[in-house]
C-alpha cells in the first residue's frame, strides 16, 4: 500500500507540485535571457529591464528552479527543504517590497506572480507539510 500523499511512482503530491513550479520558473529563466524587455513589462509594469537585468533575473531564477527540482525529488532532506522554502519566501518578499516600497510593480503583477509562479501556494503547502517527510515522519507513522 502506498504511503499517504504519494502517487504510484512514489513521488508525493508536493513533489509533483514543486516540479511543476520549477518548470514554470524554467520558462521565466528563458525569458530573462532572451526577452528581457517583455519580461520587464510583464513583471514591473512600465519599468525598463536592460539585458544585464534580464540575465541577472535569469540566473537567479535558474538557481531557484534548480533548487526547487532538487527539493521536489528529495523532500526528506530537511536543509534542502528549508532552503527551498526560504527561496519562495525571499522571492515573494522581493516582489512585495518592489510593490509596496518602490512602487515598481502593480498589485496585478504581484497577484499574477503569486498564482502563475505558484509562490504562495508553495509557501503554504510546504509549511503544512514541514514535518511530513523524512525518517522522523516515517518513525511517527509506524507508532
Amino acid at each position: 500500500m502506498a504511503a499517504a500523499g504519494k502517487t504510484k511512482g512514489g513521488v508525493p503530491a508536493l513533489g509533483w507540485w514543486l516540479m511543476a513550479v520549477a518548470t514554470v520558473r524554467l520558462g521565466l529563466t528563458w525569458s530573462g535571457f532572451f526577452n528581457p524587455a517583455a519580461l520587464g513589462s510583464a513583471t514591473y509594469g512600465e519599468a525598463q529591464m536592460t539585458g544585464v537585468h534580464g540575465r541577472t533575473f535569469g540566473v537567479w531564477t535558474l538557481l531557484s528552479c534548480t533548487l526547487t527540482f532538487l527539493c521536489a525529488l528529495n523532500l526528506d532532506n530537511k536543509p534542502l527543504y528549508a532552503t527551498t522554502f526560504m527561496s519562495f519566501v525571499y522571492a515573494y518578499s522581493h516582489f512585495l517590497i518592489e510593490n509596496l516600497v518602490y512602487q515598481t510593480s502593480t498589485v496585478a503583477n504581484l497577484v499574477t506572480y503569486a498564482i502563475v509562479a505558484g509562490t504562495l501556494t508553495s509557501i503554504v503547502w510546504m509549511l503544512l507539510q514541514w514535518n511530513s517527510h523524512g525518517p522522523r515522519a516515517a518513525n511517527n507513522k509506524q507508532h
